[in-house]
C-alpha cells in the first residue's frame, strides 16, 4: 500500500493527450535498438510543421516517459522518416527534435526524400545545417530502409519501415489509457482501504448494545462494499493482462515486444501490489472484526449482568427485610413456608446468574480483550449467589432454632398446665388416708419426671442454647415461662412435703370437705426475678446482634466500591459522588437530630445510662463540626462541578485544611467506641433508632465519617483513570495525593494517640512524619561489653514515631477490650533529639538494616525494616529532616 501511495504522479497521462496521440506523428512502437535503446519513429506527416510547439512537447515527452528508466538510460534512438517529403520538412523535424526532445539521444536515423532533386538539396543542407541543430548525437542519412536495415534489425521494425513489428497504434493506446486507468484504480482502491483502515482505529467502541450492533453492521456493509472494489480492480487487471497477451496467446510464433513486455510487468506488478493489500486489509479487518464482536459480547454481557445484578439486589433485599424470627409455633412455621417460596422465587436468577457467569469464564478463555472488567463481574455474581445461599441457610438454621424454641416453649406451658391440673384434680379427701397420700405422691414424682423430656430443668443451658435468636419479647415470654415452671415446681414441692407427712402420719379418718372440681389450689403470687443467667445472656446477645449490623454495613461499602471501579465516564464518577455526598450529609443530620439531640431531650433522660450522662461529646466527637463543613460549604462546591468535572480536583485542593477535621474525629474514635460498648445496648438507642426507622444500630453511623473519607481516595482514583493523559491528570494527582496524605495523617495520629509513658507534650515534638515497627539492636559505649554483646544479638522490637524534632521508641502493646478486638498501645521507651543524630544508609550484611548514632556514636542503633523499600522510605525521610535542619542553621 505504501509503495502505490508514494510513487511519483507522472506529469501526462494517455487520456489527457489522447487527441495529440491519435494524430500519430510520432510512435513509440516497442522495438528496440541492438543494445536495448527505445525507438520513437516520426512517420510521414503532412502537417508536421503545422503541430503546435505545446502538443509536439506533450507528446514526445509522454512518449519518452513510457519505457522502464533502465532502457531510458541507454537512450533514445530516433527514425524520422520523410521519405515523401521535402528538405525543408527534414530540416523541420530536426530543429524541432533538437530543441524539444526531453529524453537522452542516442542515434537520429533519417531517411532522406525520396526524389533525387530533395535528395541532393537534402545532402547539401545536412553538412551546412549540421550544427545548426545542435545534437550532440550522430545524425544518419539513410536512402532507403534496407540502409536502415544494416543498424537495426527487421524484428525491431514496423512494417512501414521494412520489418516484421507487428504494431497497432489504436490498440497502442487502448493499451496505454488501460493500464494507466488500471494504476489510478490500484492506487485510489489502495486510499479507499487505507482511510477505511484509519477509520476504523480510530473508531470508539460505542457502551451500549444497540450502539454496537449498527457499528459493526455499518462497518461489515463497508467492508463488502470495499473487496467488491477490489474484486472489480482485481478482474480489471486480469482482463487487461489477457488484452496484452492475446498475440501471443493467438499465435505461438508471436512474440511480445520489449514494450509490451514491460506492460505486462507494470500490470502484474499492479496485481501484485493489489493482493498484497488485499491481504493487509484482510488481516487488519480480521483483528478489527474480531474486537467489534467481542465488544458485542461485552456489552451483552454488561447488559445481562445489569438486569440480573438488579434482580439479584433486589432479592437480597427481600432476603435482608426477612428478619423476623417469629414469636409462635404457626408464626415461625408461616415463615418457614415465606423462607420456602422465596427460596423457590430466587432459584431462576441464581441459575441465570451462575450461566452469566459461566459465560464470562467462557469469554476470558476465549482471550477477550476485556478480561479485567468481565472477571470481577463473575466473582460479583458468585459472591451474591453464595451470599444468597448463605443467607438462606442461616434464615432455616435460625428458623429452625426459633421453632424448636417455641415448641419446647409450648410443651413447658402445657406441662405446666397440665401440673396445675393435676395437683387441682387431687381430692382432698383421699389424701387424708395414709394410702391416699401415697397414691398422690407417686402420681406427682411421675408427672415430675416428665419435665426431663422437655429440657426445661436448667434455665440456663436453655439461654445458652437459644441466645442468638433471644429478641426482647421472646425473651419476656421465656421468662415468663420459666418463671411459671418455677412457681409449678415450688407448687408440687409443697403439695410433696403436706402428702409425705400425711402419709407418715396414722390418722382416723375425719369428714372430708371436697373442693368444687375446677378450682385449683390457692397459691402466692410468684415474685417475678430475673435469673443471673438472662441477665448475662443478654448482654452477649446484644453484642452479637451488633456485629452483622456493622458488618453489613461495610459489606455495602465495598460492594459500592466495586460496582464503581468499572465506571469509565467522568460524568458518571462526578453523579456518583454527589449522590453519596448527598445521602451522607442527611445521615449525618440524622445522627445529629436524632441521636445527639434526644441526649438533651427531658422526656428521654430517663432513659438515658448513668455511664452516659454529659458525655456527648465522647460518643460523638466533632460530628457537628463535620456536618457544618458539608452542609454548607463541601457539598455545594462540589456539585458545581457537575458541569465542569475538571474542577472537582480543585475542590479538593482548595479545602485540604478544613479536611483535617476527620483527623480529630478519627483521635476520638477510641473513646468513642469503648463508649458505646458500655452503653450501646440501652433502652434509650433502641428508642431513637426505633424513631428513625434506621436498619442499622448508631455505631454503624458513626462509622460512616472514616468510611467517607476512604470513598474519596477511591473515587478520586476512578477519576484518574478516567482523565488519563488529558488536561487536570496533574490536578487530580495532587487532589488524590492529598486525600492519601490526610489519610495517612488520620492513620498515623491513631497510633500517636496510643502513646503512653512519654512525660512531655507529644504535640511539641513538631509534625508526625513516620511511624512503624523494626526490630532494634543497641550498643551503648559507656556500658558493660558484655551487655553490648549481648545487645547486638538480640533485637528488640519497637514501634518508632518519626518527628521533626524528635525520634520515639516505644513497645507495643496489645489489649483486650471487655471481650472485643484487640487494641494497640505504645509504651514509650526511649527518645532521639534529632539536631544531634546521624545515619549511616548500609549496614553490612543486609540491605534491610540502616543505622542511626547519638551523641557521637555513643550510642549506636541498628535498625531493620521489613522490606528495602521501607528501609529506603525512612532514611529518605530522616535525611529530609537532617538537611532542613542544616540550611536552617545556615
Amino acid at each position: 500500500t505504501d509503495e502505490i501511495m508514494q510513487q511519483e504522479i507522472r506529469p501526462l497521462v494517455a487520456v489527457d493527450i489522447i487527441e495529440q496521440l491519435h494524430r500519430q506523428f510520432a510512435i513509440l512502437s516497442g522495438g528496440r535498438g541492438k543494445d536495448g535503446a527505445p525507438i520513437i519513429t516520426f512517420p510521414e506527416f503532412a502537417g508536421f510543421s503545422e503541430i503546435p510547439d505545446d502538443d509536439f512537447l506533450n507528446v514526445v515527452t509522454y512518449l519518452t516517459s513510457i519505457p522502464s528508466l533502465e532502457a531510458a538510460s541507454i537512450g533514445f534512438i530516433i527514425i524520422i522518416d520523410r521519405r515523401r517529403d521535402k528538405w525543408s520538412a527534414v530540416k523541420a523535424s530536426l530543429t524541432r527534435i533538437a530543441g524539444a526532445f526531453p529524453g537522452n539521444l542516442q542515434l537520429v536515423f533519417v531517411l532522406r526524400p525520396s526524389r533525387f532533386i530533395q535528395r541532393a538539396i537534402a545532402d547539401i543542407g545536412i553538412k551546412l545545417y549540421r550544427d545548426d541543430f545542435k545534437m550532440k548525437v550522430p545524425i544518419i542519412m539513410l536512402n532507403s530502409v534496407s540502409d536502415l536495415h544494416g543498424y537495426i534489425d527487421k524484428s525491431q521494425l514496423t512494417r512501414e519501415l521494412g520489418g516484421t513489428l507487428e504494431y497497432g497504434h489504436s490498440q497502442w493506446i487502448h493499451h496505454r489509457t488501460a493500464i494507466e486507468n488500471f494504476a489510478m484504480t490500484v492506487k485510489s482502491t489502495a486510499q479507499m482501504l487505507q482511510t477505511f483502515g484509519t477509520d476504523l482505529a480510530e473508531t470508539e467502541l460505542p457502551n451500549d448494545v444497540q450502539c454496537t450492533e449498527e457499528l459493526l453492521s455499518s462497518h461489515t456493509d463497508h467492508h463488502s462494499k470495499l473487496k467488491d472494489e477490489l474484486k472489480l480492480a482485481v478482474k480489471q487487471g486480469a482482463t487487461l493482462l489477457t488484452c496484452i497477451r492475446e498475440p501471443v496467446t493467438r499465435s505461438a510464433n508471436s512474440k511480445l515486444s520489449p514494450d509490451e513486455l514491460e506492460n505486462v510487468a507494470t500490470v502484474e506488478r499492479l496485481l501484485a501490489q493489489l493482493d498484497e493489500t488485499e491481504k493487509a486489509f484482510d488481516q487488519f479487518w480480521t483483528k478489527h472484526h474480531l474486537k467489534l464482536e467481542q465488544c458485542l459480547q461485552l456489552r451483552h454481557f454488561e447488559h445481562d449482568f445489569r438486569e440480573v445484578k438488579l434482580t439479584l439486589d433486589n432479592l437480597m433485599e427481600t432476603q435482608a427485610g426477612f428478619a423476623d424470627i417469629g414469636d409462635s409455633v404457626t408464626r415461625v412455621e408461616n415463615l418457614l413456608k415465606e423462607q420456602k417460596h422465596l427460596e423457590e422465587k430466587g432459584q431462576e436468577p441464581l441459575e441465570k446468574a451462575q450461566s452469566l457467569a459461566l459465560h464470562g469464564e467462557q469469554l476470558i478463555q476465549n482471550n477477550h480483550y476485556a478480561v479485567d472488567s468481565i472477571r470481577p463481574k463473575c466473582v460479583e455474581l458468585r459472591r451474591i449467589c453464595d451470599d444468597f445461599t448463605n443467607e438462606t441457610k442461616k434464615k432455616y438454621d435460625i428458623l429452625g432454632k426459633s421453632l424448636e424454641l417455641h415448641k419446647q416453649l409450648d410443651k413447658a406451658s402445657q406441662w405446666c398446665e397440665a401440673g396445675i391440673y393435676l395437683l387441682a384434680s387431687q381430692a382432698v379427701d383421699k389424701c387424708q388416708s395414709q394410702e391416699g397420700a401415697e397414691t398422690a405422691l407417686v402420681e406427682i414424682e411421675k408427672f415430675l419426671v416428665t419435665a426431663k423430656e422437655h429440657q426445661l430443668s436448667n434455665p440456663k443451658e436453655f439461654y445458652n442454647q437459644f441466645d442468638m435468636i433471644l429478641t426482647p419479647e421472646i425473651k419476656a415470654n421465656a421468662q415468663r415461662i420459666v418463671q411459671k415452671l418455677e412457681d409449678v415446681q415450688e407448687m408440687f414441692d409443697k403439695r410433696q412435703v403436706s402428702l409425705k407427712k400425711l402419709a407418715a402420719k396414722q390418722t382416723r379418718p375425719v369428714q372430708p370437705v371436697a373442693p368444687h372440681p375446677e378450682s385449683s389450689p390457692k397459691r402466692a403470687s410468684p415474685k417475678i426475678t430475673r435469673p443471673a443467667a438472662v441477665e448475662n445472656t443478654s448482654y452477649h446477645f446484644q453484642v452479637k446482634r451488633r456485629g452483622p449490623a456493622a458488618q453489613n454495613g461495610n459489606h455495602a461499602l465495598v460492594q459500592g466500591l466495586i460496582e464503581k471501579c468499572i465506571t469509565k465516564s467522568q460524568g458518571h464518577i462526578i453523579n456518583e459522588l454527589i449522590e453519596t455526598e448527598r445521602v451522607y450529609v442527611e445521615e449525618l443530620q440524622s445522627i445529629i437530630e436524632g441521636y445527639a439531640s434526644e441526649m438533651d431531650n427531658p422526656n428521654l433522660v430517663h432513659l438515658i445510662p448513668s455511664a452516659l450522662q454529659n458525655k456527648k461529646e465522647i460518643l460523638f466527637g466533632n460530628l457537628p463540626e463535620i456536618y457544618y463543613f458539608h452542609n454548607r460549604i463541601f457539598l455545594k462546591e462540589i456539585e458545581n462541578c457537575i458541569e465542569n468535572p475538571e474542577l472537582l480536583a480543585r475542590c479538593f485542593l482548595k479545602r485540604k485544611e478544613d479536611l483535617q477535621i476527620y483527623e480529630k474525629y478519627c483521635q476520638n474514635k477510641p473513646r468513642s467506641e469503648a463508649l458505646w460498648r458500655q452503653c450501646g445496648d440501652s433502652i434509650f438507642f433502641q428508642e431513637c433508632q426505633r424513631k428513625l426507622d434506621h436498619k442499622l444500630s448508631l455505631d454503624a453511623y458513626l462509622l460512616k465519617p472514616v468510611q467517607r473519607i476512604t470513598k474519596y481516595q477511591l473515587l478520586l482514583k476512578e477519576m484518574l483513570k478516567c482523565s488519563k493523559n488529558s488536561e487536570g491528570t496533574a490536578e487530580l494527582e495532587e487532589a488524590l495525593a492529598t486525600v492519601l496524605d490526610i489519610i495517612k495523617s488520620v492513620n498515623d495520629s491513631m497510633h500517636q494517640i496510643a502513646i503512653t509513658g512519654y512525660e512531655g507534650d507529644v504535640s511539641e515534638l513538631g509534625k508526625l512524619l513516620m511511624q512503624g515497627s523494626f526490630n532494634v539492636w543497641t550498643d551503648h559505649k559507656k556500658g558493660h561489653n558484655k551487655v553490648k554483646d549481648l545487645a547486638r544479638f538480640k533485637p528488640m522490637q519497637r514501634h518508632l514515631f518519626l518527628y521533626t524534632k524528635m525520634l520515639l521508641f516505644c513497645k507495643k502493646r496489645e489489649e483486650n477490650t471487655d471481650g472485643h478486638e484487640k487494641t494497640a498501645s505504645y509504651s514509650f521507651k526511649n527518645s532521639l533529639k534529632m539536631s544531634t543524630v546521624g545515619i549511616t544508609e548500609n549496614v553490612k550484611g543486609d540491605n534491610k538494616k540502616f543505622e542511626i548514632w547519638y551523641n557521637g556514636r555513643e550510642e549506636v542503633y541498628i535498625i531493620q525494616a521489613s522490606s528495602v523499600e521501607l528501609k529506603n522510605t525512612w532514611i529518605s525521610e530522616i535525611r529530609k529532616v537532617l538537611t532542613g535542619q542544616l540550611e536552617a542553621c545556615r
